[in-house]
């Protein structure tokens, strides 16, 4: 492919670069939300994906052999099943008695003799189909582009062949749920091209008039018969030439333009019924999508999409760097130069949210709705020990409330299927899961004890309900879902284990996910409660309660669980000032394990504050600098947003500079490099859709915070972006938050209050209210009830540390009335 060549780019940057310095120097320019390559994708992790929540596609821009690898989101292995082992509950009581008796070693032996996987670990998540459009003669292509332009979720691919321009634009129709090709040249009569479609999963494939159908299923996995069935359709519409359907595909001669549509149907109803008709659905999606023409069906799914994607603008300055391809821009990222390739990160993450997680669908598993195997990384299930929650941080914050419904969906089926595991493996009413669960919601354990065996996954996917009701205020949401989260309360109510030395109610079995510790020369994983354990549950028998005082029901439950909450174990801060990780002083101050579960009371929950528990804050300090910065992908996002919740945004933005180093490519194992591929998605390596959504809530926090009785407002700026602006975010209470900067201060701010009530932000500087709104120094608890905190005990110190005091920025804090749907403006003095 002929380049621009690199003194001719420079020169065309530098005269843009004068252009748009006035301007820049005034006001954040608006940077292109377009990713764009010199080169088509030379493997998966270069293609471009797109999606409308149910059918994925990633575009790989060959221009003489297109490749459109497809996934439809309930094209899963196995059927209808629950993996809950039968004959658990005498071996998890034997577990009990000895972890609580400090019989670790023997505890640990036992587990993995008698507690492996019952059946199944879960379903794997499978392709679907690969589309090919072959193109003779067009080998020799010239200045070729390919893109995918965010602000509109479009891909294309241009290049030349001879004198004739060639275009093609693709997207996946969030209305009209079928993925869409458009074919275009400069000259008529142009477009001649061979389509062909084939699966990695067992197809015949059949010209039906003048469509071409693939009929599949999925495949069967660890004893479960696949019970997927699924047909795709192709349809090409041309503008002269001529179409002709045969069942090796569809050839389309010397067409002026060609806009073809692909509709995926299954036979998927829930979690228990696959009894849909599959060939009916894709029938009824195409019929529909081609009675309309490409110009209407490309704006009404751009409408669609800028619905949700145009509510939220983030603006951080632009530098010439932002007219290179986006491998250049990748690598050259950590000199410091291209503030604007974070702002398009941040919304990348969006746009794979909106392009993943559509209301009445599925929710993004590990890898949102793209994987090209029938056994990807970690099956692509739901890993709900921090992956599956990461997906939906960005939900609430940066205003796609909607795409969290998925989530909620998810859990409401968990919380009947999770009463059979619940009842038959630890002797409990109420419903739990374990650390993963598939599209037929298992609840069982999967994966050996050292990593299986925790029984927390229902209390933490339980607290995004709380969340979202914080978010919105929706009280019936919050009644519909109240027996959700009482049953996740209600099963630790009986779980819980009085342990002999204090008398704490601890769960157990459990692990610290997936990481251990030295005991007599053994890796100890299964232990008694784990800080985050405690965390969890705390969080839960807190937002239950406030639930059941909200909604005036349940009190006597309530009241048993405050009488069970006071009897957690408290946080504890051990031996090197750390937060410690387990019940026990035993935490390895050169462990650098990618999961650093026992933040978890920093972050995403809001237990740990500088302002609140200042000892316990500081030693979360200890805790990530003993962890260190590098790890795999999806924790260096989290590790993001730990620090911005310590309200050190230079640590946090070298975390990013760390997650947007350009990894290399090519498919390979795993490994904790972490980094960024080619088209922007998160490696792990290899690629985990988690990275990219734990990134986005964390540049997001370091704008807005609302976890500790105020609105915080520029809580964690980095230094490397002095200037810039943000709109559109969402506080708790309901609070849509626009701001500006400038030489690292805060300049004004636009708060629109949704729900009412008193307002209290805290800022870094002195701030004045325009248009007569008085603004008053905060005095005691914030009477807004999305603000009020939850009571958190003071942490037990090992008598070889002494606490330390956060060395805090000053801040200054303000009250003010608002009403709902009025907006309020506030200005730097």
């Amino acid at each position: 492919m002929k380049q621009l060549p690199w003194p001719a780019k420079t020169t065309l940057l530098l005269l843009w670069w004068a252009a748009a310095l006035g301007a820049a120097a005034a006001k954040p320019v608006p940077t292109p939300l377009r990713l764009w390559y010199t080169q088509p994708a030379a493997n998966w992790n270069e293609a471009l994906p797109l999606g409308n929540g149910r059918l994925g596609a990633m575009v790989f821009g060959a221009p003489q052999r297109e490749r459109l690898q497809l996934n439809e989101e309930t094209i899963w292995a196995g059927g209808p099943n629950n993996n809950v082992k039968p004959d658990a509950l005498p071996v998890v009581r034997q577990l009990r008695e000895q972890l609580l008796a400090g019989q670790l070693v023997e505890a640990q032996a036992l587990a993995q003799a008698q507690m492996q996987p019952a059946g199944n670990s879960g379903m794997p998540y499978q392709t679907a189909s690969n589309v090919y459009l072959d193109f003779p003669g067009h080998e020799g292509a010239t200045h070729y582009q390919r893109d995918l332009d965010i602000g509109r979720a479009v891909a294309s691919v241009s290049y030349q062949v001879g004198r004739v321009r060639y275009r093609r634009e693709v997207f996946s129709s969030l209305p009209d749920q079928v993925v869409v090709v458009r074919l275009t040249a400069s000259k008529p009569g142009q477009i001649s091209c061979q389509l062909s479609e084939e699966s990695l999963l067992p197809f015949t494939r059949h010209a039906e008039k003048d469509q071409l159908v693939l009929d599949g299923h999925g495949s069967a996995h660890e004893g479960q018969e696949g019970q997927i069935r699924f047909q795709t359709r192709l349809k090409a519409v041309v503008e002269g030439g001529t179409v002709q359907t045969t069942d090796a595909g569809i050839r389309i001669q010397r067409a002026n333009s060609a806009t073809l549509y692909l509709s995926i149907g299954t036979n998927f109803n829930n979690y228990h019924d696959v009894s849909g008709d599959a060939a009916a659905r894709a029938s009824a999606y195409l019929a529909a999508a081609v009675r309309k023409p490409y110009k209407q069906a490309l704006a009404d799914h751009v409408a669609a999409y800028q619905r949700y994607f145009n509510r939220v603008t983030l603006n951080l300055g632009v530098t010439p760097a932002v007219q290179l391809p986006t491998l250049q821009r990748l690598a050259d990222f950590a000199q410091g130069h291209d503030p604007a390739l974070a702002a398009l990160y941040f919304q990348y993450g969006r746009y794979l949210l909106i392009s993943s997680s559509q209301p009445g669908g599925q929710p993004a598993n590990l890898q949102g709705i793209w994987n090209d195997q029938l056994k990807g990384p970690w099956d692509s299930k739901y890993t709900v020990n921090i992956n599956t929650e990461m997906n939906y941080w960005p939900a609430e914050v940066t205003n796609l409330t909607e795409l969290h419904e998925p989530l909620f969906s998810l859990i409401q089926d968990l919380s009947v299927t999770g009463r059979q595991s619940a009842r038959q493996m630890y002797g409990a009413r109420g419903w739990m899961l374990h650390h993963n669960t598939d599209i037929w919601r298992i609840t069982g354990q999967v994966d050996p004890p050292q990593y299986g065996l925790w029984p927390m996954g229902g209390a933490w996917l339980s607290q995004h309900l709380w969340d979202h009701y914080q978010f919105t205020g929706d009280q019936q949401f919050l009644r519909t879902y109240y027996p959700v989260l009482k049953g996740a309360a209600t099963y630790y109510v009986d779980a819980l284990q009085e342990e002999p030395t204090h008398h704490w109610l601890v769960v157990a079995p459990s692990v610290s996910p997936e990481n251990t510790y030295s005991l007599q020369g053994k890796q100890i994983a299964l232990v008694a409660g784990t800080t985050m354990d405690n965390q969890l549950v705390f969080d839960l028998f807190s937002k239950t309660i406030r639930a059941a005082e909200l909604l005036q029901l349940d009190q006597p439950f309530a009241d048993t669980l405050r009488t069970l909450r006071e009897r957690l174990p408290p946080m504890q801060i051990g031996q090197y000032g750390q937060v410690q990780e387990w019940l026990q002083d035993v935490d390895n101050p050169r462990d650098t394990h990618r999961h650093i579960s026992h933040l978890y009371g920093l972050y995403p929950s809001g237990q740990l504050s500088p302002y609140r528990t200042p000892a316990l804050f500081e030693a979360a300090r200890v805790t990530l600098t003993q962890r260190g910065d590098v790890s795999t992908g999806w924790s260096m996002g989290w590790k993001v947003n730990f620090w911005a919740r310590m309200q050190d945004g230079n640590h946090a933005y070298k975390l990013l500079t760390e997650q947007l180093r350009l990894r290399a490519s090519e498919p390979g194992g795993v490994s904790e490099g972490g980094g960024t591929y080619p088209n922007l998605l998160d490696a792990h390596p290899p690629f985990q859709i988690d990275g990219n959504f734990g990134c986005t809530a964390g540049l997001a926090e370091l704008f807005v915070q609302s976890y500790d009785g105020t609105l915080d407002l520029l809580p964690a700026l980095p230094d490397a972006w002095p200037t810039g602006e943000v709109t559109g975010l969402v506080a708790r209470g309901g609070y849509v938050v626009d701001l500006a900067w400038d030489k690292g201060r805060l300049t004004r701010a636009r708060i629109t209050s949704r729900l009412g009530g008193n307002c209290r932000v805290r800022v870094h500087r002195p701030i004045a209210a325009t248009g007569g709104l008085k603004l008053q120094a905060a005095q005691g608890p914030n009477s807004n009830p999305f603000y009020q905190t939850f009571p958190v005990k003071p942490p037990l110190v090992s008598a070889k540390t002494t606490p330390r005091q956060p060395a805090l920025a000053p801040s200054f804090v303000y009250d003010f009335p608002t009403q709902a749907g009025q907006a309020y403006s506030l200005r730097a003095r």
